[in-house]
């Protein structure tokens, strides 16, 4: 009986040794060289086939800038000056462990000139249900669309509004209908490097917040029936006599349309040299335009009160009546004066923002949608 063996195991090789090939580290630096750089960025760097290790961006004067160091990128958080020069440095670290520089150095765009911006309304202020946002430019505004792109206006409860240009200094900003009560408003200004036309750039950015009252306070001023009529949340609070604008004197009629209240003086005294008076003295005084309409006290038409119109454009109140309404109300709360012979228009100056229509108002926007 022959025994069965098993056939010897044929010779191995040895394994091929296995090769890592691992990345370079491969830099994007954003700007890394040039002239003219807009000042408010983005300024960054980032990285692949590696990680940062270190990053500085730094100017003439030795300063260094603001930023927020990631593994993969590096981020400027905040603007740089305008026409100034500044430096790269650090480094990134490949995955096959070389060290590659961080390099290069731009400068900023030179400004022909800066235009400040400011607006009307104050940060943490509140105001009535009909406050438009005024921002008001240093100098004439030529890229208008550049400018009213970089202005955003944010509110708490959901409100259509929209920019139009008043002029070539202002662009004002109102909701379609009056603000809600309670409405927290934020106007972001954003205009720093952003470029105006003409060589001009935006000077700084502004931001303000500010709150809508808690209540609609809103006046209904009849020049016919020669009524003063409050209301409050839409609640009829007083019925007061009033005498309005003499209606056969053009440049004495108080003007149809929609006031806002603009400021409130306790005492003033009224002039008006068109009409040969001046330092007449009055109180309560609350200024409805800046075309000089007012709404105050003035005793010595009491009479005419609830009947004819003899004022030079104010509305006359007595002296109890006057102080009531000037103890109410509050800047922007809308006064809607009535059945008038002129209307409130451009030539009235601040604020005839609700003497437009919603269509004249949005064909004003220098952005169409």
């Amino acid at each position: 009986m022959t025994a069965c063996s098993a056939a010897p195991d044929a010779p191995t090789s040895p394994a091929a040794p296995v090769v890592e090939n691992k990345a370079k580290a491969a830099l994007t630096v954003t700007p890394a060289s040039g002239e003219g750089i807009n000042p408010s960025g983005p300024f960054q760097v980032g990285v692949t086939g590696g990680a940062l290790t270190a990053v500085a961006l730094t100017g003439a004067d030795g300063k260094v800038v603001k930023g927020e160091l990631a593994a993969d990128k590096w981020v400027a958080t905040e603007d740089l000056g305008y026409d100034k020069a500044y430096t790269w440095s650090g480094s990134a670290k490949g995955e096959d462990g070389a060290e590659v520089p961080v390099t290069g150095s731009f400068r900023t765009v030179k400004p022909g000139r800066l235009v400040n911006a400011s607006t009307n309304v104050g940060d943490r202020e509140t105001y009535g249900v009909a406050m438009p946002i005024k921002v008001t430019f240093s100098s004439p505004v030529q890229d208008k669309a550049a400018v009213q792109k970089a202005m955003t206006v944010t509110t708490s409860v959901p409100t259509e509004g929209a920019w139009a240009w008043l002029s070539e200094t202002e662009a004002h900003w109102r909701p379609r209908e009056y603000w809600k009560p309670n409405t927290e408003v934020s106007v972001n200004v954003d205009v720093y490097g952003v470029p105006f036309g003409g060589g001009a750039y935006g000077a700084e950015d502004v931001h303000v917040q500010f709150k809508i009252a808690d209540r609609a306070l809103v006046v209904k001023a009849d020049t016919q029936t020669h009524r003063f009529v409050i209301f409050r949340d839409g609640v009829q609070l007083y019925d007061f006599p009033a005498s309005y604008g003499l209606e056969s004197d053009r440049g004495r009629v108080t003007r149809s349309g929609t006031h806002v209240v603009m400021q409130k003086e306790a005492s003033r005294t009224m002039c008006n040299k068109a009409y040969n008076y001046c330092n007449v003295p009055v109180t309560w005084a609350v200024l409805i335009s800046n075309n000089g309409e007012f709404v105050h006290e003035y005793a010595n038409s009491m009479a005419d009160q609830g009947k004819r119109n003899v004022s030079h454009g104010c509305a006359n109140l007595s002296p109890a009546n006057a102080k009531t309404f000037f103890d109410l109300t509050m800047i922007g709360d809308p006064v809607e004066v009535l059945n008038s012979s002129v209307q409130l228009g451009p030539a009235d100056f601040d604020y005839y923002d609700w003497a437009l229509d919603w269509a004249a108002w949005t064909a004003k926007s220098a952005v169409k949608n």
